[in-house]
C-alpha cells in the first residue's frame, strides 16, 4: 500500500470514530483525495477531507477540518497537522516514513509502482492498424509508441491487456499493391520497367515483394490476366507486408498478441449477424436525412436509407447502416469489429488512432453501447502528427518507402530508445517536432539524454562505490535493510517524497489512459536528481560518496540505488532500456 492510500485510510478510520462518537452525523463517507500539496511548503500531503465532510456533515469546511485534526494528529505517521482555509488539511509526515519508502523501493524493484487499481479488467488495446502496403514510416510511429506504452502503464496498473491489430487486407489499396507486387515481379524477370506508372507504390521495397514472387512462383505468373494471378498475388504481398510490418515493430519491440482483418470479419457473417441484432432490438429502420450541416451539397437528394438509431446513444444522428445501393455503409466493418471484440469478453476497449479520425467515435460508440448493453467502455486516444527534421530542416523523402521516412530510417539514426522516448514527450493531441539531430544531443535540453544521463549516473556512483564496499553490501536486498536515518537533508527527503509518488502516478496515468505522464514524471525526476547532484559538485559535505563517513555514504548509497530503481522502473512502461554509462558514440536511449 503506498504512503498516500496508508494515510488516505488512517483519515477515513478517524471520520468513522467521529461518526461512532457523534461527534460527525453522515449518511456516509464521501470521497476525499489525499494528494502531494501545490506548494511543497505547506506540507508532505494535503487532503480536501473536511470540504467533501461539508455538505453531508451539515458544518462548515473550518470547523470538521478542527474536529479532524485532534484525530490526524494522534496517527504515528503524521508528524504535524495543518489547517487552511477554507478547509484543507496540509499534513506533514515522520521523516522514518520516507525512509521506510526507500526499503520498498529496493525491495520491489522496477516492480515497484505495480498496482491493482485495475482490478484485471480484460482491456483490448488497438494501435498501428495500418493496411500492409508499405514499411512502417513516422507516420505510423507515434500512434505505435503510445499504443505499446500505454499496454505496459496499464498492465503495471492491475489490466489484463490484449494488444491487437486491425487491417483491410481486401480493399482497393491491397489491389494496388498486387498489381505493383506484379510489375516488380515482372521486372525481376528480365521485363524493362521504366518509371512506375501513376497511382502505383513508388518505394523500392516494392523490388523485394517482386523478387520474392519470382523466386515463389517462378514464371508461373507471367502472360496471364490479371483476373488469374490477382488473388494469388494479392494473398502473397499481403502476407509478405504483415511479416514486414511485424519485423518493423519488433525494432522498437512492439509485438501484438491478435492480429484482426476486416476481410475475416465480413466473410464470417459478422455484418450480418450484427445487424439482426440490432434489427431485433428495434433499432434499424427506414428514414431520410437531413443534410450535413455547414455544407453546401448541390447533388444532395432526400434519398431513403436504412438507418441506424444511434442518437438513442449519444450520436449527433442517426447513421446510415447500407448505402443508397444496398451495399454496407462503410461503418458497418468496424461495428462489427468491436462486436467481435465484446463476445471476447473486453469491457474496455481503447484505440489509438490519427487526430483526423475525430468524428469517428460517435459512430461507434453507440454500438458498443448496444452490444454489451452499456457494460464495456470505448475509449480513443487521438495522437497527432509528427513533423521530421534534421538540424532544423524539414525532413520528408526516403528511398525505401518512396515518400516518407521508415520507422527503420528512424531507428537507425538515433536509437529504438530514443524513438520511443521521444514520442512521448508531448501529449498525444499535440504535433510532435522530431529533430533528429536534437534527439541525439547530450544536452539538458534533451529529454532523452537528460533522463537517461540521471539513470547513468546513478551507475557510476554505485561503482565507485565498490572501490569502498563489498560487493554484497551494495545488492539492494542488502541496502534495503542498511540503516538510512544519516540522510536528514530537505534536498534528500524532498527526492525521496518525489520517488514516493511513482506508484500514484502509474495508478492515475494508467485510469486516465495517459502514458505521457510516465515521461513527464521521469523528466522532473531526472531534474531534482541532477539539481542535487550539482549541489554536491559546489559543497563536499553533500556528495553521495563521503570518504571517511561510511554510515553517511551507505546511507546516500540506499538513496541513490532507489533513484536508480525507479527511473528504470518508469523506463520499462516506456519501452527504454535503461543506459549505465553515457558515450559519445552511443544513442542516448
Amino acid at each position: 500500500m503506498t504512503i498516500f492510500k496508508t494515510i488516505h485510510a488512517a483519515i477515513t478510520a478517524a471520520v468513522e470514530d467521529l461518526q461512532k462518537s457523534g461527534e460527525l452525523t453522515l449518511k456516509s463517507v464521501p470521497n476525499f483525495v489525499v494528494e502531494p500539496p501545490r506548494e511543497a511548503g505547506h506540507g508532505d500531503l494535503a487532503t480536501n477531507a473536511a470540504m467533501m465532510l461539508a455538505k453531508t456533515a451539515g458544518k462548515p469546511p473550518r470547523a470538521i477540518a478542527e474536529i479532524l485534526k485532534p484525530k490526524l494528529e494522534k496517527i504515528p505517521d503524521i508528524a504535524s497537522v495543518e489547517i487552511a482555509d477554507p478547509g484543507f488539511i496540509n499534513l506533514r509526515l515522520k521523516n522514518d516514513v520516507w525512509l521506510n519508502e526507500l526499503k520498498e523501493i529496493l525491495k520491489s524493484g522496477i516492480a515497484y509502482g505495480n498496482s491493482t487499481v485495475g482490478k484485471k479488467e480484460k482491456v483490448n488495446v488497438e494501435f498501428v492498424s495500418a493496411n500492409p502496403t508499405g514499411p512502417m514510416h513516422a507516420g505510423h510511429v507515434r500512434g505505435a509508441v503510445i499504443g505499446d506504452t500505454l499496454c505496459n502503464l496499464m498492465a503495471k496498473g492491475g489490466y489484463t491487456v490484449t494488444r491487437e491489430y486491425y487491417f483491410n487486407d481486401g480493399g482497393a489499396q491491397v489491389d494496388v499493391l498486387a498489381r505493383t507486387a506484379h510489375l516488380r515481379y515482372r521486372e525481376t524477370l528480365g521485363e524493362t520497367i521504366a518509371e512506375i506508372p501513376e497511382g502505383l507504390y513508388p518505394g523500392e521495397y516494392m523490388k523485394d515483394v517482386g523478387q520474392a514472387l519470382a523466386h515463389s512462383f517462378g514464371k508461373k505468373l507471367l502472360g496471364k490476366l490479371e483476373s488469374e494471378w490477382m488473388q494469388p498475388v494479392r494473398q502473397f504481398a499481403v502476407e509478405y507486408m504483415m511479416a514486414m510490418i511485424r519485423e518493423d515493430l519488433a525494432l522498437i519491440g512492439i509485438k501484438h498478441d491478435v492480429f484482426t482483418n476486416e476481410r475475416e470479419i465480413v466473410e464470417h457473417g459478422l455484418l450480418d449477424k450484427v445487424f439482426k441484432i440490432l434489427e431485433d432490438k428495434d433499432l434499424v429502420y427506414t428514414g431520410i436525412l437531413p443534410p450535413p450541416k455547414g455544407k453546401e451539397m448541390e447533388d444532395w437528394e432526400p434519398v431513403p436509407l436504412t438507418l441506424f438509431r444511434s442518437s438513442k446513444f449519444g450520436d449527433s444522428s442517426d447513421r446510415p447502416l447500407k448505402k443508397r445501393d444496398g451495399t454496407w455503409a462503410y461503418v458497418m466493418p468496424d461495428i462489427a469489429y468491436h462486436y467481435d471484440k465484446i463476445q471476447r469478453g473486453f469491457t474496455l476497449l481503447i484505440n489509438v488512432w490519427g487526430k483526423d479520425h475525430g468524428a469517428y467515435k460517435d459512430r461507434i460508440a453507440p454500438a458498443v453501447t448496444v452490444f454489451s448493453e452499456g457494460k464495456a467502455r470505448l475509449v480513443i486516444v487521438f495522437n497527432s502528427i509528427v513533423k521530421l527534421f534534421k538540424n532544423g530542416e524539414p525532413v520528408k523523402l526516403s528511398k525505401r518507402s518512396g515518400n516518407l521516412i521508415t520507422l527503420r530510417e528512424m531507428v537507425e539514426q538515433v536509437g529504438a530508445g530514443a524513438v520511443r522516448f521521444y514520442m512521448l514527450t508531448r501529449t498525444p493531441d499535440s504535433e510532435l517536432d522530431f529533430d533528429f539531430a536534437k534527439v541525439v544531443e547530450q544536452t539538458r535540453d534533451n529529454p532523452v539524454f537528460y533522463v537517461q544521463y540521471a539513470h547513468a549516473r546513478c551507475s557510476s556512483i554505485m561503482r565507485h562505490a565498490a572501490e569502498l564496499f563489498p560487493a554484497a553490501e551494495l545488492a539492494p536486498e542488502a541496502l534495503a535493510a542498511a540503516d538510512a536515518h544519516a540522510i536528514d537533508s530537505e534536498d534528500e527527503l524532498g527526492l525521496i517524497k518525489f520517488l514516493a509518488n511513482w506508484p500514484r502516478v502509474v495508478e492515475a496515468a494508467a485510469v486516465a489512459q495517459e502514458p505521457h505522464r510516465i515521461a513527464f514524471y521521469l523528466m522532473e525526476l531526472a531534474a531534482v536528481f541532477h539539481s542535487l547532484w550539482h549541489k554536491g559538485n559546489d559543497d563536499a559535505s553533500l556528495r553521495f560518496i563521503v570518504p571517511g563517513d561510511k554510515n553517511l555514504t551507505r546511507a546516500r548509497l540506499v538513496l541513490i540505488k532507489s533513484v536508480q530503481t525507479v527511473i528504470a522502473s518508469g523506463l520499462s512502461v516506456m519501452g527504454c532500456e535503461p543506459v549505465e554509462e553515457m558515450r559519445n558514440d552511443k544513442p542516448a536511449a
